[in-house]
């Protein structure tokens, strides 16, 4: 079996200088090893950025009811690893909470879903929070259309489905987010980057993806010519992705646009060679 290139990768392996996980004593030096704390997020979207400031580098965002192992907590911010994708880096403290006995039974599967006092659609919306997000439903608690939640407040049903209730058509998925702005290290409607866009789109479908680009081109799919494109092929340069859904057709977050579109892949392949990412480094294929 050939090495993993992204083994001891910072991105996702939580190593400091001073500190590291203790299950990774023996394994790598730090000058201490500290215990797990299991965490959820409990706010709509929480940047994960790269140092514990709020005006650092966000290297992604993770979405309520999603998991994180913090390894420290200090001064308003908890250094960790997502559970979603290993990501790793500093989350507000405040959009934390002590990872409850309760496991998520749903997702969000509208671009968003309100957040009710009561099971009532004229009742005033006391949140929001974006597809993907990760809900725990009560169970035999659903009234009037309405899933009860824990820790509380009401979901329309028809925004959610199981977790193991994928979309399989996940090309249609990621055409759902046109015209969502594009942002650094996004992966929400709010905002995505291209590789969270991917990601988005793999995950309601069931598909382990990872976070970044060049991750995402050494796991996904089959490697195929750029001369037979069809739609679903992911197409890779240098720190860039997107998604054939045509053959002639690209759909992509980018910051040339600064938002998700479609374009002529002829058109969008000539720009980026020219004044982004250069050439084509990849194209994969997967089978869903």
């Amino acid at each position: 079996m050939a090495d993993d290139p992204f083994e001891g990768d910072p991105r996702i392996t939580p190593v400091r200088p001073d500190l590291a996980p203790l299950h990774l004593r023996g394994v790598v030096e730090a000058g201490a090893y500290a215990s797990d704390q299991p965490m959820r997020v409990s706010v709509a979207v929480a940047p994960l950025s790269a140092a514990p400031d709020a005006d650092s580098e966000q290297v992604s965002q993770l979405l309520f009811g999603e998991d994180f192992t913090a390894y420290e907590v200090e001064r308003g911010w908890a250094w960790g690893q997502s559970a979603l994708d290993g990501y790793v880096g500093y989350v507000p403290e405040a959009d934390l909470m002590n990872r409850p006995e309760t496991e998520p039974t749903h997702r969000v599967a509208t671009l968003q879903a309100l957040i009710y006092p009561e099971p009532d659609m004229k009742s005033r919306p006391i949140g929001a929070v974006p597809f993907g997000a990760r809900m725990t439903v009560r169970p035999r608690e659903e009234t009037g259309g309405f899933a009860a939640l824990d820790p509380g407040g009401y979901a329309a049903l028809a925004a959610l489905k199981p977790l193991d209730a994928h979309d399989a058509l996940w090309v249609a998925t990621a055409e759902r987010f046109l015209g969502a702005p594009y942002l650094w290290g996004g992966r929400s409607a709010a905002g995505f980057d291209c590789s969270g866009l991917v990601q988005t789109a793999l995950h309601a479908a069931g598909v382990d993806c990872p976070r970044d680009s060049d991750m995402q081109m050494a796991a996904l799919g089959r490697e195929v010519s750029a001369k037979t494109l069809k739609r679903g092929d992911l197409v890779f340069w240098r720190r860039h992705v997107g998604i054939m859904t045509s053959p002639s057709m690209l759909l992509h977050a980018n910051a040339h646009h600064m938002a998700v579109v479609s374009e002529a892949f002829e058109t969008a392949r000539a720009r980026i060679a020219k004044a982004e990412f250069g050439e084509i480094v990849g194209v994969r294929r997967l089978t869903i």
